[in-house]
């Protein structure tokens, strides 16, 4: 018979236990989370396949794929038990190839999928101890080597319309009277193949967000950020700068705020924290877009924020009576 100190040192122990983010105790499991996820991701899928062809459904699908088979290998390799049963390694696939151009060569996929699970997750302990957006990380890899080969406009060339952002930096204000609000709401623009369904993401997002399986503050005050900022620019000099529903509406703006910010690992956990960081994100969203070399700045806004998550969840309300 167990003495009763050793149990109780025992229950201590197991209640003490530490793991790696998210902490939130709702009584939901991971794999109900991320079916959930994947089940929000289904419109913008459906949107993407009728707007770009069967290719865009062979992205997803080899994206998909590839990121399940690279996690089952790295985890035999870590001779750690295989637990993709959890979609966590489809759900990152999958949000990897809604950035990518529906046309995007199979190489391409394959290796971004495999960036995603090794560099993106593996690397830092697997899932929930990425500091950054672990899709981000396969994007980026793939856009900075190969930037032809991502090209939106390269690849989707055949389309009689246009990428919204790239006709904004190349040639300015002026050639934005080509797209009207509801066209690209309704995402009728070039785009990543499921990033640029803004109408489609929002029903997803909002099916998230009346489960509660993500919390509003960090969409919202994404949002506000890509609004604010895009207004004082609009508000200097309507002639050179977008206005802020043009940005809001364009790009991946929407897919950022409902389902790359959210992201549990690399996004802070308190409420004041997470309206912080929205708000910064959807800034830089827009002083990369007006100041930088790449179009659409969301993917690199999130990946410049998700670094500052540790300083972010320090922000907190001093205890009561505390000095």
């Amino acid at each position: 018979m167990t003495p009763p100190i050793i149990k109780a040192m025992s229950d201590i122990a197991t209640r003490l236990t530490v793991s790696p983010a998210p902490h939130w105790r709702c009584g939901r499991t991971l794999n109900s989370m991320m079916r959930a996820h994947l089940l929000a991701l289904i419109p913008a899928l459906v949107a993407g396949i009728y707007m770009y062809g069967l290719s865009a459904a062979a992205t997803v699908g080899l994206a998909g794929s590839v990121a399940v088979l690279t996690e089952v290998f790295c985890l035999k390799l870590q001779k750690r038990e295989i637990d993709v049963d959890n979609f966590t390694a489809l759900y990152a696939g999958i949000l990897f190839a809604f950035l990518l151009p529906a046309t995007a060569p199979w190489w391409v996929t394959v290796v971004g999928a495999i960036i995603t699970i090794t560099l993106g997750r593996t690397v830092f302990g697997g899932f929930g101890c990425n500091p950054v957006c672990a899709s981000l990380i396969g994007w980026a890899f793939c856009r900075l080597s190969w930037p032809a080969a991502m090209d939106i406009d390269l690849n989707l060339a055949n389309f009689v319309i246009n990428e919204p952002l790239f006709q904004l930096q190349k040639f300015g204000v002026d050639t934005l009277s080509q797209f009207n609000y509801t066209d690209l709401f309704l995402g009728k623009q070039l785009g990543g193949l499921g990033a640029s369904q803004v109408a489609a993401l929002t029903v997803g997002g909002g099916f998230l967000l009346i489960r509660k399986w993500i919390r509003w503050y960090i969409p919202v005050s994404f949002l506000l950020g890509v609004g604010a900022v895009a207004t004082l620019f609009w508000a200097i000099d309507p002639g050179a700068y977008a206005p802020p529903l043009f940005h809001i509406l364009a790009g991946s703006t929407m897919f950022g705020a409902l389902f790359l910010a959210t992201d549990t690992a690399s996004s802070p956990v308190g409420k004041l924290p997470q309206f912080l960081f929205g708000l910064i994100a959807g800034a830089m969203v827009v002083i990369i877009r007006v100041y930088g070399s790449y179009p659409d700045g969301v993917p690199f806004a999130l990946m410049l924020t998700n670094l500052l998550s540790p300083l972010l969840d320090r922000v907190r309300p001093k205890p009561f009576g505390g000095r």
